[in-house]
């Protein structure tokens, strides 16, 4: 007999393929848009209209290949708490895209640490180079390059799925960095039965393999999800209570894009990975 435990967890995974289904829809038509725009840039370009199609492929109606959650947004939104986090810092998201993966630069024995100075509080996050070093490589890429400087952790769920969602610099849940990674350490036993344990720390996806890019969620809370999202980190004790303060002060409604954002103001002000 299904117990009321077991019947929520999954009315919660229903629930989050349902929009990750939405999402895949979404991004289809975006491409196909922009199809149709890039068709229109090219028949200008050779009349000779030189400054219309530079205006045209600034990357602002590039289609994403990050896209965003790999959480389910809540049914309810909490009621609002006074912000807990301090104003960001001076500066704004980079834009820089690359067209390839960053060629493997670290050294997959060794142990690294991906501390996330936030508005809210340091969060340092034990990566795993071992089980995933492709997403390690990846991580320490983009810091290294200031790529999640100034950008603002855009998804907190708080019913069902309890993560914190951070790593676009859109703040949409639609960015990337030009580049996808592979799926990796998907059999680690903490996560093969369905349930991603309070402090672990994963790559999000479109919902299809292979996907993952720059966006990344912290499990505050165990979190029935299957097991289709590379946990490549653990997040420390006081992290931890980082992510609480920030869970404690609720999600807003969702937003067109499906995004719960944190009533906190959750900015990166500075990311950095260093070897251990």
């Amino acid at each position: 007999m299904v117990t009321k435990e077991q019947r929520r967890r999954q009315l919660a995974r229903e629930k989050f393929e349902r929009q990750q289904q939405r999402r895949t829809v979404e991004q289809s038509k975006a491409r196909r848009r922009n199809a149709v725009v890039a068709a229109v840039v090219a028949v200008v370009v050779a009349a000779g209209a030189t400054a219309y199609a530079t205006g045209s492929l600034d990357g602002k109606d590039k289609p994403k290949t990050d896209a965003a959650a790999s959480a389910t947004p809540s049914a309810t939104t909490p009621a609002k708490a006074p912000d807990p986090c301090a104003k960001p810092g001076a500066g704004t998201p980079g834009k820089e895209q690359w067209k390839s993966e960053p060629a493997m630069a670290i050294d997959k024995s060794a142990k690294y640490t991906f501390t996330l100075q936030t508005t809210c509080g340091d969060i340092a996050l034990a990566l795993n180079a071992e089980k995933a070093p492709s997403t390690v490589n990846s991580f320490k890429f983009l810091a290294d390059k200031g790529y999640f400087d100034h950008t603002k952790c855009h998804r907190l769920t708080a019913e069902g799925i309890y993560v914190l969602q951070c790593g676009d610099p859109t703040g949409t849940g639609q960015g990337g960095p030009g580049y996808t990674i592979p799926d990796e350490n998907l059999k680690d036993p903490s996560v093969a039965k369905g349930t991603y344990p309070a402090g672990t720390v994963a790559m999000a996806n479109t919902s299809k393999p292979h996907t993952g890019g720059s966006q990344f969620f912290l499990v505050y809370k165990d979190s029935p999800l299957p097991a289709s999202y590379t946990p490549f980190g653990t997040i420390g004790a006081d992290g931890m209570k980082v992510l609480e303060k920030i869970a404690g002060a609720g999600a807003a409604a969702a937003d067109a894009q499906g995004n719960t954002a944190p009533n906190a103001t959750v900015v990166i002000n500075k990311a950095v990975v260093k070897q251990s």
